[in-house]
């Protein structure tokens, strides 16, 4: 056996260092907040007062997570491994771990005082339920394609296969309560980097058996190993997270609560920011101007892109020079530096600059640079040609939108461009709550849909693996074999490092620039206000946030 340290990229590829950090201030100020201090006068309880656009979509490792849920399941629970204060992965519930020669099976040893919240031990069987569960066609997560590396993993997803469904077939074992065995597949360079991912986390398997279907529900049908609990979930509401005092590394979690309020457009969370309400306020185009030269102003490039996905299920998106013609016919550098405002920057790749280089040096986006990009009149004639094709003189079309402020304004620019741009189309746009975007994404119920993705590890085929023709995540029935066969051998052959770049490559220019299956819009930025008296605030480049760091100043 070869011991084998923590690392945070992948030996093959040098990535750059994920673009946002911490964020704190200087001194507190005299306002105190409902909760602030404790009943008796005597000493005083650090809480943190926050804003989120919506409800919590789930708290399930196993289900599908957008930002937000993976932001509370990431405080609430923990895995092996975590992502630190400075992107990196660190430990989380391993002690210790050792990887066979050929890199195909690694030992992790548990931290024996690593607690649920009903004091049970988190057990290596637990991440094994777990784990079973994110794959089983019952309760299969959609992010079980991140588990394929896992020997097994892709058979048991595959329907077509004799061992689909067949879990128990999955290359894990515990040897005993605190020792979970893994088999690979093939020796994958990234593989602790893929665990700090919530597929990988454990689930109390004794309390979630009890719970069956109201697992996750409520506050009362769950039980917590991370560095909070839920404390309390009034729905659409409010929620609050308390410190676990059970957490194996509580005495470095420093804010002791959490309070979260549901605030569903920038105007309301500004103001709750100037009443001194909550602590970070994060800011639409409208309010840059505002607060761009305040002190307690700040921005941050994300490692998140954000595009129009195309269902090709609609008979006119069905027509390769019509989703060109509007993947072309609007002004993307307009929207990212005029409405937007914040920092993000126009789009023309999946892969964004900076992100990833070949063993030799070379940037992914070197070889094909900027994809589909043209002008109106180009748009304009692919347009006509499209409507030649099908026959038709006129479009309409339905565009599934965000329902907060700042992405309303996008969404409104990009209908007017394109409406202006490509004479016959009509769009009407659907503004939904996340939850239920989701969903209509989910069962392909919509023309267009103002989309985005964000990356778990720093590899290009994070974000090229999301449109696999038999993908969870394929919500636009794109498929192209050519793309298919690429991005399922870069999953698994690292062999021949400089042909897996070159092949990826290859895949994102078949994907946009020769099938136009999505149209990239924006890499985004952030702008935020952070009071003073905060400091330690974890935003995390894939859009997730982390508050065990977080102190608040007296």
């Amino acid at each position: 056996m070869r011991k084998k340290s923590l690392w945070f990229f992948m030996m093959i590829i040098t990535s750059l260092v994920l673009l946002a950090g911490c964020y704190g201030g200087g001194n507190v100020q005299d306002t105190e907040k409902d909760g602030d201090s404790s009943t008796d006068g005597k000493t005083e309880k650090s809480v943190l007062h926050l804003a989120v656009a919506g409800e919590i979509p789930t708290l399930k490792t196993n289900g599908a997570m957008d930002g937000l849920s993976q932001t509370m399941i990431q405080n609430v629970f923990e895995g092996l491994f975590r992502i630190d204060a400075d992107d990196k992965v660190t430990e989380g519930l391993v002690d210790t771990y050792d990887v066979s020669e050929d890199g195909l099976t690694y030992t992790f040893h548990l931290k024996e005082n690593a607690l649920w919240s009903n004091g049970d031990p988190t057990k290596a069987t637990d991440f094994i339920y777990a784990w079973k569960k994110a794959l089983h066609p019952d309760s299969i997560s959609p992010h079980a394609y991140l588990m394929e590396s896992v020997k097994g993993a892709a058979n048991i997803q595959n329907p077509d296969h004799e061992m689909y469904g067949k879990v128990d077939e999955l290359g894990v074992k515990a040897p005993d309560d605190f020792t979970l065995e893994v088999e690979l597949e093939n020796d994958v360079p990234y593989f602790t980097e893929l665990l700090t991912n919530p597929v990988f986390y454990p689930q109390n398997e004794k309390f979630a058996e009890e719970q069956q279907d109201k697992y996750a529900l409520e506050p009362e049908n769950l039980v917590f190993n991370g560095p909070f609990t839920l404390d309390s979930w009034d729905h659409d509401q409010k929620w609050t997270l308390k410190k676990n005092s059970d957490y194996w590394d509580v005495e470095n979690v420093n804010v002791d609560e959490i309070n979260f309020k549901v605030a569903k457009d920038t105007s309301t969370e500004v103001n709750l920011y100037e009443t001194d309400t909550i602590d970070v306020a994060n800011l639409s185009s409208e309010f840059v101007d505002v607060y761009k030269d305040h002190e307690e102003y700040t921005t941050s490039l994300k490692s998140e892109v954000y595009f129009l996905r195309m269902n090709q299920k609609n008979e006119f998106l069905s027509n390769t020079n019509i989703r060109k013609a509007i993947d072309m016919g609007w002004d993307k550098e307009q929207a990212a530096e005029s409405i937007l405002k914040n920092g993000s920057k126009a789009a023309y790749w999946l892969v964004f600059p900076g992100f990833v280089q070949s063993p030799g040096g070379e940037e992914f986006r070197d070889r094909f640079g900027e994809l589909n990009k043209g002008t109106p009149e180009e748009a304009k004639e692919l347009w006509n040609k499209g409507l030649e094709e099908l026959g038709v003189k006129e479009i309409n079309l339905d565009l599934l939108s965000y329902d907060d402020g700042q992405r309303k304004s996008v969404a409104e620019y990009m209908k007017n461009q394109l409406e202006k741009n490509l004479p016959g189309l009509n769009i009407t746009i659907n503004q939904q709550p996340n939850k239920q975007k989701l969903a209509l994404e989910d069962d392909l119920n919509y023309d267009l849909s103002y989309s985005g993705w964000r990356n778990d590890i720093a590899d290009p085929v994070e974000f090229l693996s999301v449109f696999l023709s038999d993908g969870a995540y394929n919500w636009q029935e794109f498929k192209n074999d050519q793309f298919d066969k690429n991005v399922k051998k870069a999953m698994v052959d690292f062999t021949d490092i400089d042909k897996r770049f070159a092949e990826l490559q290859e895949a994102e220019e078949i994907l946009i620039g020769e099938e136009a299956a999505i149209s990239p819009m924006y890499q985004a930025g952030s702008a935020r206000l952070i009071k003073p008296h905060v400091k330690g605030f974890t935003a995390h480049a894939n859009s997730t946030y982390s508050y065990q760091w977080v102190t608040i100043g007296n």
